[in-house]
């Protein structure tokens, strides 16, 4: 099953700030604003970016903390977007933004002061050249309520290199901190909105998606370490529910972004077997650790099996054509 191509939105035509950056945000007013507390300090031309928060359907106070920041040059513009998910919310963004640059962000990133600058410095450089599809940074997880070890090794910061440049063509850059051209989405396209997070569902996927798109049109995506952002983990990211849903959805949505891709279906009868396999064996560890009261090897061994449902979930749905 091939992921369905979305409608290209109409962009605008004045095209005058050198970047746009955009949080797409949902209930989470108060990271919002220590998001926005950094973004709208940032050390570039005060005239030559904008900040875009899209809303996608929060009924807290979100709305209220965008205007805490109307005095803020530039004020961050407040943008409903109706239609859920992470990935609706971003093309919207593209849609409503001037910047020849886009600039994705997390509503729970903590940046740093050149944050922007680093980001955008080798696009603005490769404007010419159009070489560059698009530019990553690293995203070093932080964890205020502290970290339990048996979720440790999930939330690894991804530092591809130690100076700026291309990344390997197995490597690819998280959608928290992104920035892609303009013109990359004139020519490919929006965000597939098939492998969208939203609200009850720990979906993902459009950011790697887009990743590939950008490489099968020949052009690099670079790594830029300079702009790292921290990207605050709260107590409700660390328990067993969401670690084990969010394995669960994560499986899923890599189903479904194979779906579109040659020799799909060979590839997902060899996963189904191996799934099955793997969803038997790491449940019995599981069960083999909680009697011997290791909680958090079960633990461990219970997501990873439930990584495996999520699969055995999928993979009959994608070959039937069902998302």
């Amino acid at each position: 099953m091939a992921i369905p191509q979305p409608k290209v939105l109409g962009f605008r035509e004045a095209k005058t700030l050198k970047a746009s950056v955009v949080i797409p945000t949902y209930n989470r007013a108060d990271l919002l604003r220590q998001a926005l507390a950094g973004i709208v300090t940032q050390q570039f031309p005060r005239d030559h970016f904008e900040v875009l928060v899209i809303d996608n359907n929060s009924h807290d106070h979100t709305a209220s903390v965008v205007a805490e920041f109307a005095s803020a040059h530039p004020a961050p513009r407040h943008v409903h977007e109706p239609q859920q998910g992470l990935d609706h919310a971003r093309n919207r963004a593209i849609a409503e933004s001037r910047g020849e640059i886009i600039l994705f962000g997390d509503d729970d990133i903590l940046v740093q002061p050149d944050w922007i600058a680093q980001m955008v410095v080798p696009l603005l450089a490769d404007a010419g050249a159009r070489r560059i599809g698009a530019v990553g940074g690293e995203v070093i997880p932080v964890f205020p309520h502290g970290l339990p070890d048996w979720v440790r090794e999930w939330h690894a910061p991804l530092g591809f290199r130690p100076d700026t440049g291309p990344l390997g063509p197995r490597q690819a850059p998280m959608g928290a901190n992104l920035a892609i051209p303009r013109w990359v989405f004139e020519q490919l396209g929006p965000f597939h909105t098939a492998l969208d997070r939203a609200a009850g569902n720990y979906f993902s996927g459009g950011d790697s998606e887009m990743i590939r798109r950008v490489r099968a049109a020949g052009l690099e995506v670079w790594f830029a370490p300079a702009a790292a952002v921290q990207h605050q983990m709260p107590a409700s990211r660390t328990t067993f529910r969401y670690a084990a849903r969010h394995a669960f959805d994560s499986a899923r949505s890599r189903v479904i972004d194979r779906a579109g891709q040659p020799a799909a279906a060979g590839y997902f009868v060899g996963r189904l077997f191996a799934n099955i396999a793997k969803a038997f064996g790491f449940t019995l560890l599981s069960f083999v650790n909680a009697i011997l009261f290791r909680t958090g090897a079960a633990k461990q061994a219970l997501v990873r099996a439930w990584r495996s449902c999520g699969y055995l979930y999928q993979i009959p749905r994608s070959l039937l054509g069902k998302v």
